[in-house]
């Protein structure tokens, strides 16, 4: 195993900072909320978790929170994605593979469009102003 120098710690800790900056929730109007319980880390939500990161730090998407929670309650449906966006219901999406999260980063949060074909959770139509 080669050793680290002084200038790969320095990038390593500047890569970190920048992950670590999209959990902060300052200034951040947009959260991702993953379900990491123990069905979802089973049914691949580490993946998905980390798609999400990616997505939002290569697309520089400063307002967006993307944070871990327990289990949402959903086990038939993990791994499982919460999004909250200003002035859209809040959707949990259910079976989010790292290209669902992709997609649910591209049209939901930037284009405000719901991927409806992964939707668990939708709120009552009378929540949702016309």
């Amino acid at each position: 195993m080669s050793r680290l120098t002084l200038e790969d710690l320095r990038k390593l800790r500047e890569t970190q900072q920048k992950t670590m900056a999209l959990r902060e929730s300052e200034g951040k109007d947009v959260q991702i909320i993953i379900g990491m319980g123990t069905c979802g880390i089973a049914a691949g939500a580490k993946d998905t978790f980390s798609t999400m990161i990616n997505t939002v730090a290569e697309k520089g998407l400063s307002n967006v929170m993307v944070r871990q929670t327990g289990c949402m309650g959903l086990c038939h449906s993990e791994p499982t994605v919460e999004v909250i966006v200003p002035d859209m219901p809040t959707i949990i999406y259910g079976n989010v593979t790292p290209e669902v999260a992709r997609q649910i980063i591209e049209n939901h949060v930037q284009k405000h469009q719901l991927l409806d074909g992964h939707i668990c959770d939708r709120p009552a139509v009378d929540i949702i102003g016309k």
